[in-house]
């Protein structure tokens, strides 16, 4: 095979394209999502998704670039369509960032100017590096608290004081859940600044309706 041929024909220039959403994709999510979340089964997740979205719109549009159809663009509905995949709920920083792979994935297929796919990386790259520089990570968990007494408004400052202390917590926001009179407990959601990832769990169940802030 002639290797020149081979870049210079559509087919050749797409594989070029694809190696570079790989390693923008494989950039935003090794160093600015995973050092901040340390989640596998989302780094896991979004490469491999930029890999099937880029060449499944490849194909849906054909090998003559540019001329995209109502087919497409269905397709594309579906392709958005299947973030509502998954039985958990999503994050919102993680639903963000699959977004974002998910778009870059479609541009660098559909493009076929190299420079303006480089301007599109680097603004990209850029958007994410200003958000993560100035916004600071923050995760929720829920706990099954014992001391009742301290979800009064006015004894707010000695619930966060409790838990920091047994929980080794930075805590930004508590919201008070279920309440358990019988068994003296109630379910807190509590929000903390961390660099490390502890996702709500699903081991209670307190509807949305319930929630209040203390």
């Amino acid at each position: 095979m002639d290797i020149e041929n081979f870049f210079s024909d559509d087919f050749g220039q797409t594989i070029v394209r694809f190696f570079i959403c790989l390693l923008v994709n494989w950039s935003i999510i090794e160093f600015f999502y995973y050092r901040k979340s340390n989640r596998r089964d989302f780094y896991f997740t979004f490469v491999l998704m930029t890999v099937a979205i880029f060449f499944l719109v490849f194909f849906m549009m054909g090998m003559e670039r540019g001329k995209a159809t109502m087919g497409v663009g269905l397709g594309l509905f579906g392709i958005f369509s299947i973030m509502r995949y998954r039985t958990d709920t999503m994050p919102v920083r993680e639903m963000t960032y699959l977004f974002l792979i998910v778009c870059l994935a479609v541009v660098h297929a559909m493009a076929s100017d190299f420079g303006d796919l480089a301007l599109v990386d680097i603004i990209t790259v850029f958007s994410i590096w200003l958000c993560e520089l100035k916004l600071k990570v923050q995760h929720s968990k829920l706990i099954q608290y014992d001391r009742v007494e301290l979800i009064k408004p006015e004894r707010y400052d000695e619930l966060v004081a409790d838990l920091e202390s047994r929980t080794g917590l930075h805590i930004l926001k508590i919201d008070v859940g279920g309440i358990d009179f019988l068994k003296d407990s109630v379910v807190l959601k509590v929000t903390y600044e961390g660099g490390h990832n502890d996702s709500v769990n699903k081991q209670f169940t307190v509807r949305k309706s319930q929630w209040r802030e203390v």
